[in-house]
């Protein structure tokens, strides 16, 4: 199939509406659009780039759970969660009350991605995954009614207030077992010769067009791109996440998903997505040589500490992954009393790697400030 001929679907009259039904996508697919070609031979250079820093840093996994900490806010904040990035680094207890909805969505879609990368050592990314994913992110939230974990058995839409007014209804329920079979079997068909970038590329487009689930569609379809490039060892390690790009270009995306059906235009939606690729490749770059930096920064001045430096030390590799901590935390994860642990903090505030963000004398609150902030730009 050539992009340029391409044929998103039909319209099928149900009872007082109309459906989209889109058309398979399992077979090969060419195009003519030389800017595709470029673009394609970009995204590929910056991910591989990115890539060499999963092999470069040392303790890399420390830092990629900030990585996903950011595309689970982002990625929510698109569907219409109001948490900051400095929110997901903290425990509930932290929360205030009328952001703690927002905080537990935000913190499902760290554990869904989390468990999801860990799964794919030992299932392929199947509908099974994709499903249990699916339940770890509706459960216990605003839309754990509508069938967590399993794919809808009525009629959904996108915009409006009903049937009668949404923007965009996607394919009737009796029409979802062909179109998901198709999409599976596309995701590990490797008899069809197309790049992993643009098979990914429409991969995405059918799902959201699919719309499976009854809600979460938009989290699970975003969150599908870094497991079909892990899965696929075109990511060595998960530290790709287009939300961020989305969301600062969310009119374009949702105009790009929405031109393909209106359009027919499938190239603009590949050229939109291999571009929010390469963005988002060179920031990851970007934020990885920022963290390096700091962190040789942040040696230098442990070093100055004598013989709380390997405490320090131990206390940063925590920081890495969980980037906010109160003296309690610290006792626990050091084994020291209160006022060894309380001096280190002092003597870290004082060298300007953490700060104190609360202004009591007790249940003070200490912020990995620069770090937190390398993830936010």
């Amino acid at each position: 199939m050539k992009f340029e001929d391409f044929k998103s679907g039909v319209y099928q009259t149900q009872y007082q509406y109309k459906s989209f039904l889109p058309t398979t996508i399992n077979h090969e697919w060419t195009w003519e659009d030389a800017r595709i070609n470029v673009l394609l031979e970009q995204a590929t250079k910056a991910l591989g780039e990115l890539n060499a820093f999963s092999i470069i840093v040392p303790n890399v996994d420390l830092f990629i759970r900030m990585h996903v900490i950011k595309e689970a806010n982002t990625s929510s904040r698109i569907e219409g969660t109001k948490t900051e990035i400095d929110d997901m680094v903290r425990g509930a207890e932290m929360i205030a009350p009328e952001k703690r909805d927002d905080w537990q969505e935000v913190q499902n879609y760290v554990q869904a991605m989390n468990e999801a990368i860990h799964h794919l050592d030992t299932l392929p990314l199947s509908l099974r995954l994709i499903r249990d994913t699916h339940k770890i992110l509706m459960s216990g939230v605003r839309g754990e009614h509508k069938a967590p974990g399993e794919f809808r058995a009525s009629q959904n839409w996108i915009g409006g207030s009903s049937l009668a007014d949404a923007a965009y209804i996607p394919p009737h329920v009796s029409d979802l077992p062909a179109l998901l079979d198709d999409f599976e079997k596309f995701l590990h068909n490797e008899e069809i010769s197309v790049p992993h970038l643009i098979k990914c590329a429409l991969a995405h487009y059918q799902f959201e067009s699919i719309h499976p689930f009854l809600d979460g569609n938009g989290r699970i379809g975003r969150l599908l791109i870094t497991l079909y490039l892990v899965s696929n060892k075109f990511l060595l390690k998960p530290t790709l996440y287009l939300s961020d790009f989305f969301e600062k270009h969310r009119g374009d995306y949702y105009d790009s998903l929405t031109r393909v059906r209106t359009s027919n235009d499938i190239g603009q939606w590949v050229r939109f997505f291999l571009r929010a690729v390469i963005d988002t490749s060179e920031k990851g770059i970007e934020t990885f040589e920022n963290i390096l930096t700091l962190h040789r920064g942040i040696e230098n001045k442990l070093a100055t500490l004598g013989r709380r430096t390997e405490n320090a030390r131990k206390l940063l590799m925590h920081l890495y992954q969980s980037p906010t901590t109160t003296i309690n935390e610290v006792q626990d994860l050091l084994k020291l009393k209160y006022d060894p642990a309380n001096n280190l903090m002092k003597s870290l505030v004082e060298l300007n790697i953490l700060q104190e963000t609360t202004g009591y004398s007790r249940n003070r609150i200490f912020r990995f400030g620069d770090y937190i902030d390398a993830f936010g730009k």
